[in-house]
């Protein structure tokens, strides 16, 4: 274990962060719509409803297409959307480029890697089963794991808890301003990746970096504990 790595905890999203997951779960939504004789979701539309979880992307999905539900309603697309994308949760979802191997590289390293995601914690661990990633990660916490959910910092507070990491020594990754302002809650520096679902535009979550491809991940996470021993270095000198 590299001096730098020890002790560094680094957090992930899911959806839209590690994994592009949209047409499996855009696929799924327009399934239940067609239940409804509701017309399906063009793809590309449908990608950025995500982020919020399974039952606000349905209550978002319906809304878009015109036919809002009421909360008993929903309740049922809800669990036949869960019956319906547990039998395709990775037919189509693959981890983005460079992805695992940079994660892969950071593990052997001696960095901990957690996934602090508003999917619930079930689905999210059988879609990493299904991609053989699951071993990378220390913890996996959705939203039924914490006591509240992104973009409370709650979620990344009890995720460093749970894999043994610190809020001095953590840097969170992710998509949307659920993410950002989580981080932003629990002090951390917040990666933003240019390539997923982002609810706003990347400079609005005023993140510490842009991440444009996972290759260049493991340099970014390198610099940033750098950055933090200088400045703890610093804080702590004396004079």
């Amino acid at each position: 274990m590299s001096s730098k790595a020890n002790g560094w905890t680094l957090l992930f999203d899911l959806d839209g962060t590690l994994v592009e997951s949209a047409p499996d779960l855009v696929g799924t939504l327009n399934a239940v719509l067609g239940t409804d004789d509701l017309p399906p979701l063009p793809l590309e539309r449908g990608r950025h409803l995500i982020g919020h979880g399974a039952r606000a992307l349905l209550r978002r999905g319906y809304e878009a297409a015109g036919a809002p539900l009421a909360a008993e309603a929903l309740d049922a697309r809800f669990a036949l959307f869960l019956d319906l994308y547990v039998g395709r949760i990775a037919d189509l979802t693959r981890p983005y480029p460079g992805c695992v191997a940079a994660l892969t590289a950071l593990k052997d390293e001696g960095f901990t890697l957690a996934v602090a995601t508003n999917k619930r914690t079930d689905l999210s661990v059988a879609l990493l089963d299904a991609l053989e990633m699951t071993g990378l990660f220390a913890c996996v916490l959705g939203p039924d794991r914490v006591s509240a959910r992104k973009p409370d910092a709650a979620h990344l507070i009890e995720a460093l808890a749970a894999c043994g990491g610190d809020r001095g020594h953590a840097l969170m990754v992710g998509d949307s301003s659920l993410d950002a302002g989580a981080a932003r809650a629990a002090g951390l520096p917040f990666v933003a990746v240019g390539f997923g679902y982002a609810d706003v535009a990347i400079p609005a979550m005023a993140p510490w970096a842009v991440l444009d491809h996972y290759d260049g991940f493991p340099a970014l996470v390198r610099r940033c504990a750098n950055e933090t021993e200088q400045g703890l270095a610093l804080a702590g000198s004396p004079g």
